[in-house]
């Protein structure tokens, strides 16, 4: 059996990072993420890694751009408001084709809003964010564990496709201690001829560019983009179900909500209720084609997020007006409970007349 050793969230993303070959972070203080900054301000200097915090998350994410086009493989984090001042930096990245991970821990909004959990940056990170037609791969862990293993996929991703991941927590997954096996068979590391690092025995050097003035080459450009996207959409969705089977009702939810979620899918079932749940990993791409299966017996959906109501949006698309979408949502920064969720569930059996 493997050792496990108690963890925080946070600090299992930093651990994961240095695992995965990451030796550069840039990064500016932000509750609920300032452990991660603080793990690599510790931690970074003792595999003669850089550490460095950034005068801003302008500037942080600027210096993310720099050290992945020379081949860097490096990550900076932040959450909420710190990514709304990314998203220029992030565009950039994408239209140029670098690799590289950002942790978003999200907090509740908008403007400063709180320093609690919260999901209503769903729309910033799969809908783009910054300018432009790009799309970062968005991963959502729901676990300590997730938090460790996800991080070291993401730095895998980013190398494979050279597009920015963006890792999607909440404060609550970031604070969290939970128990976290370190265990990793292998990461994978890529060759990247195409950094710039010099000439070497190049007859022409590399170049990082953004700036495509004439039309057709920017077009040229953007088609190249989207049949990534396309690849990538059918390469590389992650989901989990649990009990769709026979669910007649099929909650959906990603990270912590999922898991409020799950203790009240038992709690429902325990009454009799067939209810299951479908757990997005990948925001983005969304797994919308096995979501459309998984609530094949079902008679509706509820989605469960701590927003407004953004993933709802996918989910609909995903079902397609096959069967009805509900929607319960926290937002401030307030958690839902299970019991909470239960009651939504007797709701909708009760309006369709009976278990």
């Amino acid at each position: 059996m493997s050792e496990k050793v108690l963890m925080k969230g946070n600090e299992a993303i930093g651990e994961a990072a240095i695992v995965a070959g990451c030796r550069h972070y840039f990064g500016y203080p932000i509750t609920p993420q300032s452990e991660l900054i603080e793990y690599m301000a510790k931690n970074l200097p003792k595999v003669n890694g850089t550490f460095l915090q950034a005068e801003s998350e302008v500037a942080a994410i600027n210096m993310v751009y720099g050290a992945s086009g020379a081949g860097a493989r490096v990550m900076t984090s932040t959450s909420s408001p710190g990514m709304s001042l990314k998203q220029e930096g992030i565009s950039y990245i994408a239209a140029g084709e670098l690799p590289c991970v950002i942790v978003n821990i999200m907090r509740g909004g908008p403007g400063l809003g709180s320093i609690q959990p919260g999901q209503s940056d769903y729309f910033q990170a799969t809908k783009g964010g910054g300018h432009g037609d790009y799309h970062c791969i968005v991963v959502a862990p729901n676990s300590v564990q997730e938090m460790f293993d996800l991080t070291i996929t993401s730095f895998e991703l980013a190398d494979k496709y050279l597009n920015p991941v963006i890792l999607l927590g909440d404060g609550a997954l970031g604070q969290m201690m939970e128990p976290l096996c370190m265990d990793v068979d292998k990461v994978v590391q890529t060759d990247k001829a195409w950094a710039t690092t010099g000439m070497g025995e190049r007859t022409t050097p590399n170049r990082v560019n953004t700036l495509h003035l004439i039309p057709e080459d920017l077009e040229q450009h953007n088609n190249k983009l989207q049949r990534k996207y396309d690849i990538l959409k059918e390469k590389e969705v992650r989901f989990e179900e649990s009990f769709t089977d026979d669910a007649e009702l099929v909650l959906v939810a990603y990270g912590i909500t999922s898991r409020i979620a799950s203790s009240a899918m038992e709690m429902a079932r325990a009454e009799g209720l067939k209810v299951g749940l479908f757990r997005p990993i990948t925001l983005w791409p969304f797994p919308d084609k096995a979501l459309a299966s998984s609530v094949k017996t079902a008679f509706a959906v509820l989605t469960l997020e701590l927003s407004a109501g953004q993933m709802v949006e996918d989910v609909q698309l995903a079902v397609n007006g096959s069967k009805p979408v509900h929607f319960y949502g926290r937002t401030g920064g307030m958690l839902m409970t299970p019991k909470e969720v239960l009651e939504q569930i007797r709701k909708i059996f009760l309006a369709k007349g009976g278990k």
